[in-house]
């Protein structure tokens, strides 16, 4: 990280942008409170003031991190789209993320600051995180009868953990299934299908592949 002079604004938004910058090619082991103040040009007492530990940063980081990771899904309780084609494509959303920010996607799930999280953080917090987002689609999914009424907190939990063991195998470079991702992903979210998706409806999709997972099942 180059050393640059930071005396003017919010030094706390400054001190937060470059720890998100330095994790995109660094390490979040190697940053330090340190780092920021050699980067910033400021003391560590004048951190302090704001973060009284890395814990203190880390915390802040991931509370931030969270929102930013969440605003991925945007889309996914937009009734204008059809709930299949939702699911598909905050999928891919949601690989792509892990793909472009490895270090913040392990900072978020990973189990080295898993304490920390837990202190800020419950999959359960309010409607607006991505867990909750998915929850909410997959209950407007079963009321419309397109998925089958199932636990829908159960189901989710099915999902997510499907999306995050795929996301850790592309960024942790298991089996190099980096170059065919979309094949993987898109037999993952086959098999998942063919559990969730109900008898005999006629589901809408814009998506080719689909298509054939899709149709009306046969009694």
């Amino acid at each position: 990280m180059e050393k640059n002079t930071y005396h003017h604004g919010n030094l706390k938004e400054e001190f937060l942008k470059l720890s998100f910058d330095y994790i995109k090619e660094n390490n979040i082991d190697n940053l330090t409170l340190k780092v920021l103040a050699d980067a910033t040009g400021t003391s560590r007492s004048a951190i302090y003031r704001h973060f009284k530990s890395k814990d203190d940063l880390i915390e802040t980081m991931i509370l931030q991190g969270f929102q930013i990771f969440d605003d991925t899904f945007e889309n996914l309780l937009d009734t204008n789209i059809p709930l299949i084609d939702r699911f598909y494509t905050n999928s891919k959303k949601y690989i792509e993320f892990s793909k472009e920010n490895p270090n913040l996607y392990r900072l978020l799930f990973g189990k080295k600051y898993a304490h920390i999280r837990e202190e800020v953080i419950s999959i359960n917090d309010g409607n607006g995180n991505g867990f909750s987002k998915l929850k909410k689609a997959i209950e407007e999914g079963q009321k419309s009868g397109i998925l089958s009424k199932k636990d829908s907190q159960a189901q989710t939990i099915v999902i997510w953990s499907s999306l995050h063991g795929l996301a850790s195998i592309v960024i942790d470079g298991f089996l190099d299934v980096d170059e065919n991702i979309d094949t993987y992903l898109e037999a993952m979210f086959e098999s998942l299908l063919s559990g969730s998706i109900s008898n005999n409806i006629k589901i809408i999709s814009t998506i080719p592949f689909l298509n054939k997972v899709l149709q009306p099942k046969s009694k």
